[in-house]
């Protein structure tokens, strides 16, 4: 290349430099008509009841596994250990000392004979089954299935009316699906919980599962110390009565000599093994009538209380939702009273 040609090349690279950017592309916004918004709005609110009744099933479903492995547990651990003859004898031990650091306080053995079954109960039985599945995930797990399908259903809903998708998002920014705040981190609009993923990373949504934690307490496993106190106040009394017998008995192998206190001692032990055997049908199934009801009392709350139960972050959020836009709805089915066909396990 000569001089000549690469200063014309220089040049007109110059002047392209120069050169105006042509402007960007400006896109018009689609024109959205007051009364396709307010379909909009209609449909969005039957999207959520949609969601909300899917979400339901879904719960259902989960509890109803829980339950079936909780009460799987219980039979295969809980109940044999229960029954065994060495723990019984531990029971004993546990329920001699307890009535002599009663000081007169009635009922004091069976009630902390309770406590410790109940620790025994959640380590053997709640706690390994919460590894597989229990009532706080299902309440994650059934919210955010719930904010899935309404996304889902808010684009179709959008190419339905033709709406571009950002215009429909600006539209959901202001619909309110968790209000908690102040501060504002405590509040999440519509837009925010259809398309944070994961959902539990929303400071918003973290606040509205700890408020039904906090409505909740123990959200109702703990219950379980109802159906505990009838067994251990049984067992507690069948020890105790059983203490007074063995007193005498070591008296009297004390009494009797080394060799022959030895063998009345081993013949008194198998009579207690004898009394526990004859015992044990009944105390197995006084633990399954008792612990099968109590735990299906805390289930049914569960499954059915709005505000403490495995639905309650779904419906707070279809609740903010739908009445947010109840001015241009049908009537939105009210939450406060738990449906029907959830009444009965």
């Amino acid at each position: 290349m000569n001089l000549r040609s690469l200063i014309v090349a220089v040049m007109v690279v110059l002047v392209g430099c120069a050169s105006p950017r042509p402007p960007p592309v400006v896109i018009a916004p689609v024109v959205i008509s007051q009364e396709t918004w307010l379909q909009i709005d209609r449909e969005i609110v039957s999207a959520s009841q949609q969601a909300t009744e899917q979400a339901k099933v879904y719960a259902r479903g989960s509890m109803e596994h829980w339950r079936t492995r909780v009460y799987q547990q219980t039979e295969e651990k809980f109940i044999p250990w229960f029954s065994s003859y060495w723990t019984q004898e531990w029971l004993s031990v546990k329920v001699s000392w307890y009535s002599l650091s009663a000081k007169g306080e009635e009922d004091a053995s069976a009630n902390r004979l309770a406590a410790y079954l109940l620790e025994e109960y959640q380590e053997q039985v709640l706690a390994p089954v919460a590894v597989e599945i229990d009532p706080d995930a299902i309440l994650g797990q059934a919210t955010d299935f719930y904010v899935q399908l309404l996304g889902q259903q808010l684009k179709v809903i959008a190419q339905r009316h033709g709406v571009p998708m950002a215009q429909l998002n600006g539209r959901i920014q202001k619909v309110p699906a968790i209000a908690l705040g102040p501060p504002p981190a405590r509040d999440a609009s519509l837009f925010q919980v259809v398309n944070t993923e994961p959902l539990n990373t929303l400071p918003a949504y973290a606040a509205l599962i700890d408020k039904i934690h906090k409505a909740g307490g123990d959200r109702g496993i703990g219950s379980t110390d109802a159906g505990m106190a009838p067994v251990a106040k049984r067992a507690s009394q069948r020890i105790e009565a059983e203490m007074a017998p063995r007193g005498a008995a070591g008296a009297v192998a004390a009494a009797a000599g080394k060799l022959a206190g030895a063998l009345i001692s081993v013949g008194v032990a198998g009579i207690r093994a004898i009394i526990q055997a004859n015992d044990q049908p009944d105390s197995e199934a006084l633990i399954r009538q008792s612990l099968g009801s109590s735990f299906d009392k805390a289930w049914l709350k569960l499954v059915q209380n709005p505000t403490t139960g495995v639905m309650a972050g779904t419906l707070y959020m279809a609740g903010q939702i739908e009445g947010s836009l109840a001015s241009s709805a049908e009537p939105i089915v009210s939450w406060e009273a738990a449906p029907e066909h959830l009444a009965q396990p």
